[in-house]
């Protein structure tokens, strides 16, 4: 794999972050030559009387709400009650057991669930950054796995966005958690996506990084992007300009 050497390619992707990662494939040709210019066609989601159950575990039951562009939609409650099978619903990754989700463009034209994935980005425990990869590896292998045609500054631009040093050499194996979180952020974005989606994104995050974290989520909100957060922290939960609440 060009850019990357041969002795630091990973023998396989974990199945979590390979399911991302197929779910969000993108195609070079959809890709804005500048990733972090403003979005200029916002998607909305909205989604009612979704439920899911397995067998006869109830996880939830007729959950509706909506976020629209340049919004934070938020999603509470305690451990177990189901806000990340919520965002997997949301994301397409899983099927409602009823009800419906819908993404349209600015609030128009419904867009197909084949298509969700060229939209939206995910920050989520599952993500995977390899720590034998220093961050610019990181970004070069998951726009090679996407198929997307990025340019060397188009890597370099994204680490700076987040603040992480794209001449750093050394690999993500010596980086605190809160460098990990800049760099799974710096994937998300990697296709400039209109949605951004967010699971516990400042767990084991300083005050400091919680600081850096609501500054990131207020700059995709002011360019127009759709964030949905899911979070049982108190701090992440007046982010939300919109707020769906799970009992558990």
């Amino acid at each position: 794999m060009p850019g990357i050497p041969s002795h630091r390619v990973p023998k396989g992707t974990p199945y979590d972050a390979l399911r991302v990662l197929c779910a969000l494939a993108v195609h070079p040709s959809a890709l804005p030559r500048d990733n972090v210019q403003t979005v200029s066609n916002g998607i909305s989601i909205e989604f009612s009387d979704v439920a899911k159950r397995y067998d006869l575990r109830v996880v939830f039951r007729a959950v509706s709400g909506e976020a629209q562009p340049g919004e934070v939609l938020v999603i509470t409650g305690p451990n177990g009650s189901g806000k990340s099978t919520l965002l997997s619903i949301l994301c397409g990754l899983l099927r409602p057991t009823r009800g419906e989700v819908r993404y349209r463009w600015n609030g128009g034209d419904d867009l197909p669930r084949d298509s969700w994935g060229r939209h939206l980005g995910v920050v989520a425990p599952s993500m995977a950054v390899y720590e034998e990869f220093t961050a610019l590896e990181n970004l070069r292998f998951y726009a090679r796995v996407r198929g997307l045609a990025l340019e060397e500054s188009d890597h370099r631009r994204l680490l700076e966005r987040v603040g992480l040093d794209p001449d750093r050499s050394t690999t993500v194996r010596g980086y605190s958690t809160g460098m990990a979180q800049r760099l799974k952020i710096a994937q998300a974005l990697l296709h400039s996506p209109a949605v951004l989606f967010f699971d516990e994104p400042s767990s084991n995050l300083d005050p400091s990084g919680q600081d850096w974290l609501e500054g990131q989520v207020q700059t995709l909100v002011d360019e127009g992007r759709t964030v949905v957060l899911a979070t049982n922290d108190r701090r992440e939960m007046t982010w939300g300009s919109r707020n769906v609440s799970l009992a558990g």
